[in-house]
């Protein structure tokens, strides 16, 4: 049986809807759970996953999920290569980032790939690089390099932006000194700098005084 096949054994229709209006992608969806996606893709192991003629989110879904099965990290990156530029949704891409566990074994090979993507002028592009650095390279020794990367980021798109918003509050609960001083000096616009403040003041993670702080220094 195919891939394709497989998924449209496991079409659920109610949910195809539900994530049909989540999220804003041009691929057409099946309806496939994303736990069962996660099942195919660790049964497949990324080995049988090149959908360069992909016409399914599905199918895009499972190829993100799949390279962080590989376990040679010089494989996972000429796959990211070939998958980045697929990816148009916030889903796919915190999706993929996230099961890129691969990276916390190789920190600077990976590091070294992602960031390549600083000065690029494409939204998910962009979001791939700032969740990635979000999810694993958030310690002293990336911080500053990271403030420098997303003070420079000349591109102007909404999710881009909200993950710049993202790790920035994450930032704060995991250091706080060091973040709030890039607060007092960040050349990041309004949206990124206000939305950032508004996702640490939800967090569960920041105390109240942290919080009370920066409510008065919003913009």
């Amino acid at each position: 049986m195919d891939i394709r096949s497989r998924l449209f054994e496991l079409e659920d229709l109610k949910y195809k809807e539900f994530a049909s209006k989540l999220t804003k992608t041009k691929y057409p969806f099946i309806g496939v759970r994303i736990p069962c996606l996660k099942k195919m893709a660790k049964e497949l192991k990324g080995e049988s996953l090149s959908f360069f003629d992909t016409n399914y989110f599905e199918e895009i879904m499972l190829e993100g999920l799949g390279v962080g099965y590989l376990k040679d990290v010089d494989l996972v990156i000429l796959k990211l290569e070939k998958f980045i530029p697929k990816i148009d949704d916030w889903s796919v891409c915190d999706s993929c980032c996230a099961n890129l566990k691969i990276t916390k074994k190789n920190k600077e090979k990976m590091w070294k790939f992602i960031t390549k993507y600083r000065n690029s002028n494409k939204e998910f592009e962009i979001r791939f690089m700032i969740v990635m650095m979000m999810d694993y390279y958030l310690e002293n020794e990336y911080i500053y390099e990271i403030f420098d990367i997303i003070d420079n980021i000349s591109c102007d798109f909404y999710y881009s932006n909200m993950a710049i918003s993202w790790l920035i509050a994450t930032s704060l609960a995991k250091l706080e000194k060091e973040t709030l001083d890039y607060l007092n000096r960040t050349k990041v616009n309004d949206f990124i700098y206000n939305k950032a403040i508004s996702k640490a003041c939800d967090s569960y993670r920041i105390g109240k005084d942290l919080k009370n702080y920066l409510r008065k220094i919003k913009r």
